[in-house]
């Protein structure tokens, strides 16, 4: 016979409330990419300045080519997204098509970028601000950890509502980047003469220093996964709505670096010491009044919550790791705002170890990223080409070639950005790597013994009744002992009560006191010269020729959480023993004074 409990429907309207939209998809998952404009251009720029006028004059081409590669990746995610919708992007692309361990790898690359963005991002907002603000310097680490906490905190009230509070200075830092290529399309002269160059030993312009500008660039295409990362964070219908927000993204940023990079050479700017690039083509096109200070300021607040992208991406492929039995299962834990407060947690934590390690510094933490996100790039693309070959669905020829073009593209990039940042810090990526598909192997080996050892996955028999112990231990004769016997007669076949004696103790008097009381149970005393409390009762349990055994601690449970100090734990370290080294069932019962 089979009983249905009839439940309340869950309140599916309630919690997309707390799910995004397009535009808070932009918000809350686009902020890294979208702040990368302040960081890419200059990336480009620095490297080739070395080839003087000439290098320069190769930006735009670069640039052109890293929008290139930002359309393959912009079209192949939303390819990704459609076909799996449970999120994950490269861990979810390389699990299906490339086996287990390459998708450790993916998902390895992704934490590792994901908590440097965190990290680069928030000490990025920092740096901007007290260039603005030299006063705060000495502060630098106290207002890394500070905007960490604010953002850390807005995320735990849920995804949603970070994305609410992130569209108004998405908005505007969008605007007033469009607003300056386009006005700086339409001077014929800079607003304010650039900054002079500087001067170092110019080099030719080569194949190596093309490769370089195009890897140092690359940084800007950090974040374009995350939305395929986070797909389950979207509102119904999922799928559309990531697709459009990714597509969204795509064109954004493509539109923002071509325009940059189209001023970079109007203007001839070049990189000067203690102004950005970025800061140098504002004051080109819009002068040094309120628009420049507007766009610096928006600038300012935009990279500092830059690292709202890791928290909407990095806890998703964490609950996806988990549900695989590769992280812990607690991060696949949600509260009820559609927070992964563990997965949260984590990503604070080493964010906030990384950026005291750093003192706070960018240029600490610049060095070591990207390099992990390029691995996930590629190992996306190889797996969207084994998928197409394995579909053969419509168009799938050349959907091939867009996806192989891809993975070659993104390969060289991260084989260029490895080696070129090897001695920067960049080795420091290339050990965490292994080091955590190790840890993920670890816990997924773990969870497949207990899996084998509890039989998941294959039918049981039928359970059958089996005779039953229930052992009390006792050390006094009070209410609580009384209550505990009732509540162990009424469990099992057999009941004894147990009494541990040490050394000085009056045993005698206790075993004339349980006979004048006679509860009708039986007393056994263990006694240990030793003093032990747990081992005397786990030999005697051992002996115990009953297959199912429990044991019941009665324990008294304080008003207030500072009387817990009053206890002498007896009950803690006896469950412990037990636990340890028999397998008795050990339950607790709670004796509340109130």
């Amino acid at each position: 016979m089979t009983l249905t409990l009839r439940k309340r429907p869950p309140d599916t309207g309630r919690d997309e409330r707390y799910r995004l939209t397009v535009v808070g998809g932009l918000a809350a998952l686009s902020l890294d990419a979208m702040a990368s404009v302040a960081y890419g251009p200059e990336a480009i720029v620095l490297v080739l300045a070395v080839a003087g006028g000439a290098g320069l004059g190769f930006t735009l081409p670069v640039t052109m080519t890293i929008a290139l590669l930002l359309a393959v990746l912009t079209l192949s995610y939303r390819q990704v997204i459609a076909a799996f919708p449970d999120g994950g992007g490269a861990y979810g692309v390389a699990r299906a098509y490339l086996g287990r361990r390459a998708s450790l790898v993916a998902a390895a690359s992704l934490v590792v970028d994901y908590v440097l963005n965190v990290a680069v991002s928030v000490a990025a907002g920092v740096a901007a601000l007290t260039s603005a603000v030299p006063e705060l310097l000495p502060h630098t680490l106290r207002l890394c950890l500070g905007v960490l906490v604010a953002v850390t905190a807005v995320n735990l009230r849920g995804i949603a509502h970070s994305a609410r509070a992130f569209i108004a200075p998405t908005a505007i830092f969008v605007g007033s980047i469009v607003v300056v290529i386009v006005v700086g399309l339409l001077r014929g002269a800079p607003a304010v003469a650039p900054a002079a160059a500087q001067a170092t030993a110019l080099e030719t312009v080569g194949v190596l220093l093309l490769l370089k500008a195009f890897a140092n660039g690359c940084a800007a295409l950090t974040g374009v996964e995350a939305i395929a990362n986070a797909v389950p964070s979207f509102r119904a219908p999922r799928v559309r709505r990531a697709q459009s927000a990714e597509v969204a993204l795509g064109g954004l940023l493509a539109t923002m670096l071509i325009g940059l990079a189209v001023l970079i050479e109007k203007f001839e700017i070049h990189p000067a010491d203690g102004v950005t690039v970025l800061s140098q083509v504002t004051t080109a096109s819009l002068g040094d009044g309120f628009g420049y200070y507007l766009v610096q300021f928006a600038t300012v607040v935009l990279l500092a919550l830059a690292a709202n992208t890791s928290f909407g991406g990095l806890p998703v492929l964490a609950q996806l790791l988990a549900n695989h039995n590769n992280l812990p299962h607690l991060f696949a834990l949600r509260a009820e705002r559609q927070v992964h407060r563990y997965g949260i947690g984590f990503l604070t934590i080493t964010s906030a170890i990384l950026l005291i390690v750093a003192n706070g510094q960018m240029n600490v933490l610049v060095p070591l990223f990207a390099i992990g996100v390029f691995v996930g790039f590629t190992l996306s693309q190889v797996g969207m080409v084994r998928h197409w070959l394995r579909e053969r669905s419509a168009n799938w020829r050349g959907r091939v070639v867009l996806n192989g073009f891809g993975a070659l593209l993104t390969g060289c990039a991260a084989l260029v950005v490895t080696a070129t940042k090897f001695t920067e810090g960049g080795w420091l990526i290339v050990v965490t790597l292994p080091v955590l598909v190790f840890l993920m192997e670890r816990v997924h080996r773990a969870y497949t013994h207990i899996g084998d050892r509890l039989e998941l996955g294959r039918v049981p028999t039928p359970p059958r009744p089996n005779r039953s112990l229930v052992v009390v231990p006792v050390g006094s004769i009070s209410r609580l002992t009384r209550d505990a016997i009732a509540a162990a007669l009424s469990l099992g076949d057999r009941v004894e009560a147990v009494h541990v004696t040490h050394p000085d103790d009056d045993t005698k008097a206790f075993v004339d006191a349980w006979d004048e009381w006679n509860p009708g149970v039986p007393l056994v005393q263990l006694y240990d010269h030793r003093r032990r409390l747990g081992e005397p009762l786990v030999e005697h349990l051992r002996r115990a020729t009953e297959k199912q055994v429990f044991v019941l601690i009665a324990e008294v449970e304080p008003d207030h959480l500072w009387q817990r100090i009053l206890q002498n734990q007896r009950g803690a370290v006896l469950a412990r023993a037990l636990r340890r080294r028999t397998d008795a069932v050990v339950a607790r019962l709670r004796f509340h004074v109130r």
